[in-house]
């Protein structure tokens, strides 16, 4: 997955269209960043159990308690 579609799914994710953010994310269930967006829209979507798995295909830890939309962007800076 590239870089840009990756920016893509976050940039439709912060504006509120999670369901074309998850639709690129699922594109490449491979990619670690991807994987990290895909548990974050799963987040916002409060299946915590889905986000969960996407984190750890992300190999990252949950955490549940930080609001989406930081992380979203925290994404977004590591892409840069």
């Amino acid at each position: 997955m590239t870089a840009a579609q990756l920016r893509e799914a976050i940039d439709l994710a912060l504006a509120g269209d999670w369901e074309r953010a998850h639709e690129i994310v699922q594109q490449d269930e491979a990619d670690p960043t991807a994987a990290w967006i895909h548990a974050v829209i799963h987040k916002i979507e409060g299946d915590l159990g889905n986000a969960g798995y996407w984190y750890r295909r992300a190999g990252r830890a949950a955490d549940h308690g930080r609001e989406p939309h930081d992380e979203l962007r925290d994404i977004l800076e590591s892409l840069a």
